[in-house]
């Protein structure tokens, strides 16, 4: 017998069967990326929404910057408010008011702090916020005062190193959502010396636990002070928080002591850290840079002066006029005794605003950043420079919100890390953070934290992730009725109530100034004949706001919804009781100064005529929170 090979026959059908799996495979690798890419409309429809809020929140700064220049001429009442805003109170906080005339009462359950704080009250907090625990205000008082002290003590910049046995991880935006950082710890270890983090940014607003992650971080903080590093975000801003929902959480949680804690939280926010180098060779910091990014300056600023980004700086104009009277011996005045003592000057300003706003995009160059309207969008040349200038070599900063928690741009040299997964809609994104070591590359852990959409199919968690994106476009689209409408009109020359398609998307993006891919989400917007004709009322069919008086003009009405979180924030500004109540006089005066700067062209006998209708009570009160609610978008069916 000799040695042969024999060739196994195949079994018959086998070909049909690899055939209908590869059909199959093809089919479904298909599906899944046309499912990807309604995702990626969606996030792009909710990351759009978001700037355009910023800008508007950026834009407050110059409506600040009117009040400060009308200044000598305003009343008493706005002079306050001027006041209020801009000065720092001159009397410095002792501790003992604030933290030791509150008691804690037997009956609170909560966790309980022993200072000087441990290891084992991390634990404590940890497991009480798993529980659901409110900490009591005795402790939050307690706890912001001492890390004030110790955030005093820390530079700018900070310089931390890693060693082969020692990594330092990066966490980016956690935005209220503890679970996030829970699950953080849980995989990765609470901080200590040998487990050093860096937090860049944004713990607080939008989600509903921001208080819990500022305790958590604060009290890690004074038990590992050269451990745990803090970085300045945007939204660890008073102003900020007025819009976003940190300063509401607070008086819901605190209510009787919340104006304290909001108040010594302003300071803290001002000591924090703008900038974390690690192994003087990679920056870390919330937002970006810009070609005029200047790091030796960034080291010496009086960070503290800056309250708020929406705060305006002193000019030069401005500087130069306090130059001259102090060689004239001259004091300050007018407008310069309430503010400009605290204040930073307008090149200090710039840098601090492009740190902690800045995007990075693959343009060269630098130009504006006016999806958020503030800071700058920089290129890979811009990278490139600032860091070969100060011998760096590497980015690391957070501020967008990305699909799978990070992103790799520049040819490698910026790192963009987002902490908080389900950000925008549950399932709509996953959260990551970085581990750095001497002379390796960053390792990235991505994570979700899955509630009720673990059970579902990606087709379901798609759908809603894209209907609450469309929703939110309709409300935003509702606000801008009229100007819509009336862009519509000028393309539909015969009134025939259709325009095509290439006509509607102009329009909507003249108006709405989105920069959304309007073709592609036409399908979701509006009907479209058999002709490709758009019927542009029809985007407007199943959405409404709700009018509080049936008689209000519906000019009006689209105003206020369209401003109604500005009009909010200066509310609360006037408001210092939290009481949630406004004079009628108070409102007109307020909507008046806020007509002037924006240009809202409403004739003021509308908004009396509104403003005593919502006197509900007939008390010459309005409550203002309710008065808000009143003008929010109704849905009247499902989104398509």
């Amino acid at each position: 017998m000799g040695c042969g090979s024999s060739i196994a026959k195949k079994p018959r059908g086998s070909d049909k069967a690899i055939r209908a799996a590869m059909i199959i495979q093809n089919w479904y690798r298909s599906y899944s990326a046309r499912l990807k890419v309604r995702q990626r409309y969606a996030l792009t429809i909710f990351q759009s929404i978001e700037y355009a809020n910023e800008q508007g929140q950026m834009q407050l700064s110059s409506f600040f910057t009117f009040m400060l220049e009308n200044y000598a001429k305003a009343n008493e009442k706005e002079r306050e408010l001027v006041t209020r805003i801009f000065r720092n109170d001159p009397q410095e906080k002792d501790r003992e008011d604030y933290v030791k005339m509150i008691n804690v009462p037997e009956s609170y359950n909560g966790p309980r702090l022993q200072f000087p704080l441990t290891f084992t009250d991390i634990d404590l907090l940890i497991e009480g916020f798993k529980q659901q625990k409110i900490l009591h205000a005795h402790y939050v008082l307690a706890v912001l005062f001492e890390a004030k002290k110790v955030l005093m003590q820390m530079p700018n910049v900070s310089h931390i190193k890693t060693f082969p046995s020692r990594e330092i991880t990066v966490c980016g935006d956690l935005h209220g959502k503890l679970d996030d950082l829970f699950l953080i710890f849980y995989k990765n270890g609470l901080p200590s010396e040998e487990n050093p983090y860096v937090f860049n940014g944004d713990f607080v607003d939008r989600g509903k636990n921001s208080i819990e992650i500022l305790m958590i971080l604060l009290v890690t903080l004074l038990v590992y002070p050269n451990d745990l590093h803090l970085n300045r975000g945007n939204h660890e801003d008073f102003l900020m928080n007025l819009r976003y929902g940190f300063t509401k959480e607070i008086m819901t949680k605190y209510k009787l002591y919340g104006g304290k804690i909001l108040k010594i939280l302003e300071e803290v926010y001002t000591w924090l850290p703008i900038a974390t180098v690690v192994d003087n060779e990679i920056l870390i910091l919330h937002g970006g840079l810009s070609e005029s990014t200047d790091l030796n300056l960034l080291h010496r600023i009086e960070r503290q002066k800056m309250k708020s980004v929406l705060i305006p700086p002193i000019s030069p104009d401005e500087e130069d006029m306090i130059d001259s009277r102090k060689n004239k011996g001259g004091g300050r005045k007018g407008r310069t005794s309430v503010i400009l003592s605290e204040q930073l000057l307008q090149h200090e300003w710039e840098q601090l605003v492009d740190i902690l706003w800045s995007d990075p995009r693959g343009k060269r160059g630098c130009y504006p950043n006016k999806s958020r309207g503030g800071g700058c969008y920089f290129g890979p040349d811009v990278t490139s420079k600032i860091l070969n200038k100060y011998h760096l070599k590497l980015l690391v900063r957070s501020h967008e919100c990305k699909p799978d928690g990070y992103e790799i741009c520049h040819d490698g040299k910026v790192i963009t890390v987002f902490s908080a997964s389900n950000y925008y809609e549950e399932g709509s994104n996953r959260g990551a953070y970085i581990k750095l070591r001497h002379c390796m590359a960053p390792r990235f852990i991505q994570y979700q934290v899955t509630k009720s959409t673990c059970p579902r199919t990606l087709y379901q968690r798609v759908n809603t992730i894209e209907g609450s994106a469309i929703r939110m476009l309709k409300e935003r689209m509702i606000a801008r009725k009229t100007d819509l409408v009336r862009t519509f009109e000028a393309h539909d020359h015969t009134k025939s109530g259709k325009v095509s398609l290439g006509q509607w998307a102009f329009s909507m993006e003249s108006v709405m100034e989105l920069n959304l891919p309007w073709r592609s989400l036409s399908a979701h917007l509006v009907n479209t004949d058999k002709d490709g004709k758009i019927n542009y009322m029809s985007s407007f069919e199943d959405v409404l706001i709700q009018k509080p008086v049936k008689e209000v003009q519906s000019s009006i009405i689209e105003t206020l919804c369209r401003y109604r979180s500005d009009l909010k924030i200066i509310f609360n500004v006037i408001d210092t009781d939290h009481s949630g109540l406004i004079s009628v006089e108070e409102f007109r005066d307020m909507w008046k100064l806020f007509k002037t700067h924006y240009s809202v062209h409403i004739d003021d006998s509308q908004v009396d005529e509104l403003a005593n209708k919502m006197d509900l009570n007939k008390d010459g009160s309005i409550d203002f929170n309710e008065f808000l609610k009143a003008f929010h978008v109704v849905h009247k069916f499902d989104t398509k």
